[in-house]
């Protein structure tokens, strides 16, 4: 039978990474490909104790909710905020399920069709699914290690009126890269000046190795009029309790709710009230410390085995932070076409195309590094540097 799907569908995109996840999970392949936190390291008891509290204090808590959000759970994460510097209100804040169904909301009540959203190039895989499933046009901004160069950013805002700046500016993914101070004040300056909504992405900042401070969020340097803000606790405590949050100008936040009463009703009203428990009763922040301090051995770990490869065209930034290593393989390297033989050989990676908007880099890859332990990660990296030698010498033979 021919089904009468919408236009729509058209632009709906399969996820890359999902799709290599269906087949590394089968058989013995270690996989550096999906952005996995490490399981070993989930507050299972603290989780359980917050549960069972939640349950226990009545059935209420087991009743339809606020769309918002749970509202001790919404002034918990206004503190949480304020200890960052981002002052918002709890009636500012929209608990989602998971930070990506923040963009999609924010996608569903902003974009038309055709409509221009800048970002860098490459960046978050799973944020342009949803660009594109909008049919919105979106258009990279020359960056380096530093963030968007302002000079392109500024030519393009003039050109081209875009309607939102997206970006993931501390310990981004696919990059790991932490824009500087300099060129997030340059960004929310123009953003001012021209009226653009800026989308500030933030999963992975309390994922910080460097002992200096991060600088500050875009949002927090904001009068809360050009900057939306989302976060999750999927990095920090669980992905399975799909807590996310949005911040930003009440005008939109109100829209965004209207729109996830269409979507789902409301976040899921138990795990916040356990979520609630949770901030109360267990050290979340000494938790984060230890998550710093293991997945820093294990980014070591991986970066020790990539600089054994025997090529001097290999080359990668260290990340301050975060759950990626971003590699530039040789010149001569597909990363798309390697991977076949990378899962032969029992390891597997994320090929950098899909991460692209316009003219991919076909000699890219991401490696997540936070889920396997450091043995593991020996392992599946000898495999890879042996792939990656191999190739070498075909090029060469």
């Amino acid at each position: 039978m021919r089904y009468g799907f919408s236009q729509r569908v058209r632009y709906m995109k399969s996820s890359a990474v999902r799709d290599i996840l269906k087949v590394v999970n089968q058989g013995n392949v270690i996989s550096f490909a999906g952005g996995l936190p490490d399981e070993s390291l989930f507050p299972v008891e603290a989780i359980r104790q917050a549960f069972d509290k939640a349950i226990t204090s009545g059935n209420k808590v087991l009743q339809y909710g606020e769309t918002e959000g749970v509202r001790e759970l919404r002034e918990r994460l206004s503190v949480r905020m304020a200890q960052k510097g981002l002052y918002r209100k709890s009636e500012d804040i929209l608990v989602t399920s998971g930070s990506q169904q923040a963009i999609d909301l924010f996608a569903k009540i902003m974009f038309n069709p055709g409509d221009i959203i800048l970002t860098e190039n490459p960046t978050y895989l799973a944020a342009l699914q949803v660009f594109d499933s909008y049919e919105t046009t979106i258009v990279p901004v020359d960056s380096d290690e530093d963030g968007m160069i302002e000079e392109d950013l500024e030519d393009k805002i003039n050109r081209l009126k875009p309607k939102c700046i997206y970006v993931v500016p501390t310990y981004s993914n696919p990059g790991g890269k932490v824009w500087s101070l300099e060129r997030r004040k340059k960004l929310l300056e123009l953003a001012q000046k021209y009226h653009v909504v800026i989308f500030e992405d933030d999963p992975y900042g309390d994922i910080q190795f460097d002992n200096q401070v991060s600088p500050p969020s875009i949002a927090s340097m904001d009068n809360n009029q050009f900057v939306m803000y989302t976060s999750t606790f999927s990095k920090t405590v669980v992905p399975a309790m799909r807590i996310g949050w949005i911040v930003g100008p009440h005008q939109i936040i109100r829209l965004m709710a209207q729109a996830k009463q269409a979507t789902d009703l409301h976040t899921n009203s138990i795990s916040q009230h356990a979520l609630i428990h949770l901030l109360d009763d267990f050290d979340l922040d000494g938790h984060i410390q230890i998550i710093r301090k293991t997945y820093l051995g294990r980014m070591e770990v991986m970066r020790d085995i990539l600089d054994s490869v025997k090529s001097d065209q290999l080359s990668y930034q260290i990340p301050k932070g975060g759950m990626f290593f971003w590699v530039n393989m040789p010149s001569y390297v597909n990363t798309t076409d390697l991977l076949a033989t990378a899962v032969k050989e029992g390891v597997a990676y994320v090929p950098g195309a899909p991460f692209y908007v316009s003219n991919p880099q076909e000699n890219t890859m991401r490696l997540n590094f936070t889920n396997a332990p450091p043995d593991q990660i020996k392992i599946g990296m000898e495999r890879l540097v042996t792939v990656i030698n191999e190739k070498q010498f075909e090029s060469i033979g």
